[in-house]
């Protein structure tokens, strides 16, 4: 029961300071909107810095499990098109997860205030992604499926307008269809830019 209080703590908190930022949430209309007393709610966390730090380690958490981390590496992919496959699959998670939408937005506002908030948007926005991607590249050059080059430069040509398309979903949704099919256009023509392909 403890743990399902604290787990509907941080997810509260997670609502509210992805809509009105870490200085905008207070603490006594957190624990109302959850049917708690104060009291109750400083059993599980001493703090609203607390609740702050340890939401971040959760979705740091969730987002490594379900999107990938330096721990949990995407497979290379064995085809060129598997490699767009792969690209559709982290945009729609990443584009349609609650938790992950909120995540950004909060990293989007708080990054400006809070240095940790700063290092995981920079993390989450450019240099994980980019990471990510360089590896798989250079994995995918190794099996001869893609031509040789710096697999850094081309992890950034890769992600950075997937990113910025994604971002325009937290911003205008309607426009969510429309930015899919513009990272599977964008990726289908990059295995055919950089691709090694079949005779």
């Amino acid at each position: 029961m403890a743990k399902d209080t604290k787990e509907r703590i941080l997810m509260a908190a997670l609502e509210m300071f992805s809509e009105r930022g870490y200085d905008g949430t207070n603490i006594r209309e957190l624990t109302a909107s959850l049917g708690l007393g104060k009291s109750s709610m400083y059993r599980h966390f001493t703090s609203k810095e607390e609740i702050w730090n340890s939401l971040l380690d959760e979705m740091i958490a969730y987002y490594g499990d379900h999107f990938g981390s330096e721990e949990n590496l995407p497979k290379i992919p064995d085809s060129l098109e598997e490699l767009t496959v792969m690209t559709m699959k982290m945009a729609e998670f990443t584009i349609h997860d609650e938790k992950i939408i909120m995540t950004r937005k909060l990293l989007t506002i708080e990054q400006f205030r809070d240095e940790r908030a700063r290092d995981l948007a920079t993390k989450h926005f450019l240099t994980g992604l980019r990471e990510m991607f360089a590896y798989v590249f250079a994995g995918m050059m190794e099996k001869g499926l893609l031509v040789q080059d710096d697999p850094q430069v081309l992890a950034f040509a890769y992600t950075a307008p997937v990113s910025a398309l994604i971002h325009l979903c937290d911003r205008q949704p309607e426009k969510t269809d429309d930015a899919l099919r513009q990272i599977e256009a964008f990726s289908r023509h990059f295995t055919k830019t950089y691709g090694i392909q079949e005779r």
